[in-house]
């Protein structure tokens, strides 16, 4: 088979494959391993090979895929993906991301799709409403969080070069003196490249920390801006830290920026999600007030990659960073109509509103304020039983769904553990049964669980440290 056109009839065909294998695939991921290293050496190299002069054919290569990709994946959509602050993607989401494939719709410009463009409109103006960021803000969706902080940092520098004159858009930073870019020792690696891309640089950025878990000094940082004398700055508030689940004081950085000529950009990538239970929303309070939010939506929205949205107050600063193209091929929308394009990195779109759509359309609010207060359960619980065993320390209060601790056996001496917990991390990832991260925090090798996927319960909490304990007996051995 050498033209598609030739198999232009097995279309329907290769998706029912699909549909077919979705089902068993989806209920086994409770009771599968995470990781299986064994399928993983068998399998993956089945990918590789010379590119085929001849092709198979639409079904022998769906087919193939499907055996490879069903057996090998990782099971990140499971419940027991505890690493990387990954979510799953729920049933809603996932059968809008099939539609997304199905209809295949250019979504940078409203006259290529208006379907796209009006369901990006829609997500956004939704997701102000779950949040409780004011409608007026403008916003638009992204790959992912570090694409939503270019899009927010990149209308910051667009304000902090028109303070010294400059269209940076146009006339670029040649000329102009570093930006200040100031925030705690919570900051995230994301927002750090995303002034690498900006050519803002990524070390110029300045971290302000009153101890070791990296929490704002918020004097400090109030002192740095007072040296600056009005000079324009940009501070970062984060909210939701992949180590702690710690927070910036955003209401106090918010009244900060006030005083002195800043603006205020919140990494919000999954604990804006804070914002939908009443138990947590004391940690969002403030971001109603920031100048740019950004978000992950392939955390704890539970959306399929990649998605991130990015919130903007002056709605003209994301034109005047990322438009303005002038060419006569590319029309702009007329009236109240959108190009998405000229809003963000991004010039080639998918239609990652649709599944946002279909999730939202799904649930609402009081379904995603459940899946959140669940997590908030599960990992307050996990917490619970870390305090109350012999051989867990639990090393951060359980603040939102994050739970970092580490495992300190009997006979293992202080001096070891940091290598011990490493190898046990290790392990545990071989084993396939869980999937937990290893960290650095406050000078100890930790394990850390992030607990985001719409179907983690307690039980899955409560057999992690059996497993543990049993991997853990096996390395002592």
């Amino acid at each position: 088979m050498t033209d598609p056109i030739d198999d232009r009839d097995e279309a329907a065909a290769a998706l029912e494959r699909v549909f077919r294998a979705a089902g068993p695939y989806l209920d086994g991921l409770p009771d599968r391993p995470v990781r299986d290293a064994k399928a993983e050496d068998l399998l993956l190299g089945h990918l590789g090979g010379p590119l085929p002069e001849t092709g198979d054919g639409t079904l022998a290569s769906v087919e193939e895929l499907l055996r490879i990709a069903t057996e090998a994946a990782t099971g990140t959509s499971g419940p027991r993906f505890f690493h990387l602050v990954v979510g799953g993607a729920t049933p809603a989401a996932m059968a809008g991301d099939w539609i997304t494939s199905l209809v295949d719709q250019a979504a940078g410009l409203h006259v290529a799709s208006p379907l796209a463009a009006r369901a990006e409109t829609t997500v956004l103006a939704w997701l102000k409403d779950l949040f409780g960021i004011p409608a007026s803000y403008g916003g638009v969706l992204t790959p992912s969080a570090t694409l939503a902080h270019v899009t927010g940092l990149a209308c910051a520098r667009t304000w902090w070069a028109g303070q010294h004159g400059v269209d940076v858009a146009a006339d670029g930073l040649s000329g102009l003196p570093a930006m200040p870019v100031l925030t705690s020792g919570l900051v995230h690696p994301s927002t750090r490249k995303a002034l690498q891309i900006l050519g803002c640089g990524r070390d110029t950025l300045r971290t302000f920390s009153r101890d070791d878990t990296g929490r704002l000094d918020l004097r400090a940082l109030a002192d740095a801006l007072a040296v600056l004398d009005g000079a324009p700055a940009v501070v970062v508030g984060n909210l939701g830290d992949v180590y702690s689940g710690d927070s910036d004081p955003l209401d106090a950085l918010a009244d900060l920026v006030e005083r002195h000529n800043a603006w205020l950009h919140v990494d919000g990538a999954f604990g804006l999600f804070a914002a939908l239970s009443p138990r947590t929303a004391h940690f969002a309070r403030g971001v109603e007030r920031a100048h740019s939010v950004t978000a992950d939506g392939h955390k704890w929205l539970n959306v399929p990659y990649e998605s991130g949205f990015s919130f903007v107050r002056d709605r003209e600063f994301l034109a005047r960073a990322f438009g303005g193209w002038g060419v006569s091929y590319l029309p702009e929308a007329d009236g109240a109509e959108v190009d998405y394009n000229t809003l963000g990195p991004e010039s080639s779109r998918r239609a990652r509103a649709l599944p946002i759509w279909a999730t939202l359309r799904a649930y609402g609010r009081d379904g995603y304020r459940a899946m959140v207060e669940r997590h908030l359960d599960a990992a307050a619980h996990l917490g619970r039983l870390l305090d109350a065993s012999d051989d867990f320390e639990l090393l951060a209060p359980v603040r939102l769904s994050i739970v970092c601790f580490r495992y300190r056996p009997p006979g293992v001496p202080d001096d070891r553990l940091d290598d011990f917990n490493t190898r046990l991390g290790e392990a545990v990832l071989r084993d396939g049964r869980f999937f937990v991260g290893t960290a650095a925090y406050r000078g100890a090798k930790v394990l850390r669980c992030a607990l985001v996927n719409w179907r983690t319960t307690d039980a899955d909490v409560e057999a992690l440290l059996p497993v543990l304990r049993e991997v853990g007996r096996q390395l002592a051995e």
